[in-house]
């Protein structure tokens, strides 16, 4: 009994296997039937598919890396300019905050340097890199409300 189903198992997947080498493709033309339904000839999933271009793929993801390298650049350039203002409009008695959290008053500019007091009462001064300022609280020429207190 195993050998018959062996053979007619062989036998079925013969049928279905691909053509040898050298060997003629006959298109089928009949219809097939399956669960959802008739299946017209030459459009399952046998059907040729017509070839594909392999650079199709590429030719569409150059514009988009075009794009996110355009905005990358264009942000840092704005970020820069932002900067480039920042470090031009700090001057003497401005109250800045650095990168380290230190908030005080700009005693002395220097080319790369800012010296900054921090405590009005013992005087006490520090000196940072310009780099290290990263905003301008207030201006010290107006009197500005700073987080509701009135300098």
């Amino acid at each position: 009994m195993n050998e018959i189903m062996t053979t007619s198992l062989l036998l079925g997947s013969l049928q279905d296997a691909p053509p040898l080498a050298g060997e003629p493709v006959a298109p089928s033309t009949t219809a097939t039937t399956t669960a959802a339904g008739t299946v017209p000839a030459g459009t399952g999933p046998t059907a040729a598919r017509p070839a594909q271009d392999p650079f199709g793929m590429i030719w569409m993801l150059i514009p988009f890396l075009v794009i996110m390298v355009l905005v990358s650049v264009m942000g840092s350039r704005r970020d820069k300019k932002k900067r480039n203002a920042l470090m031009a409009s700090i001057k003497k008695h401005d109250e800045v905050q650095t990168t380290g959290g230190i908030i005080g008053s700009v005693v002395e500019l220097k080319d790369d340097t800012v010296v900054l007091k921090i405590d009005e009462n013992s005087n006490v001064r520090m000196t940072f890199a310009k780099s290290a300022i990263i905003q301008v609280i207030s201006s010290g020429s107006s009197s500005e409300v700073v987080q509701g207190i009135k300098l």
